[in-house]
């Protein structure tokens, strides 16, 4: 809160809302990944075939922590490490079909209550979240 009057500040009314639709969000999974996991799968579904590191970089986390997440998700064959074919002392990794299923299904589900939630609005509220989600990946990359 801004206590010099009480009053929330653009910045801290949007971060409360992001959060509790995240929070929101995330009461719909069933998986028995966690939320960092699925986010490391996520982004090694969208990169492809790549390093720890560069998973590390977009996740904007350290690269042991990642390391860690990446072993666990191995150990349960949601993703597969592969030497990396042109320096032996790195390894590419990949998401299996495990993988992939998981984060399908946890994708739909989320998806699918959002989608309801969004019907519920008319095309104007719809317009401005297209529009504000675009701004907030914006955020969210610088």
């Amino acid at each position: 809160m801004n206590y010099a009057n009480d009053m929330p500040t653009d910045s801290q009314r949007l971060a409360l809302a992001v959060a509790r639709l995240n929070r929101r969000l995330r009461q719909e999974r069933h998986s028995d990944l966690t939320p960092t996991q699925l986010s490391v799968l996520g982004t090694l579904a969208t990169l492809g075939p790549t390093s720890p590191s560069a998973v590390a970089s977009r996740e904007r986390v350290s690269a042991p922590s990642v390391t860690r997440t990446i072993n666990c998700l191995a150990e349960e064959g949601y993703v597969i490490r592969e030497p990396h074919p042109d320096d032996g002392r790195q390894v590419v990794v990949t998401v299996s079909d495990r993988g992939r299923n998981v984060l399908g299904e946890e994708r739909q589900r989320r998806d699918a209550w959002l989608h309801q939630r969004l019907k519920q609005l008319g095309a104007r509220e719809r317009g401005l979240l297209r529009e504000a989600a675009s701004l907030m990946e914006d955020l969210a990359e610088s």
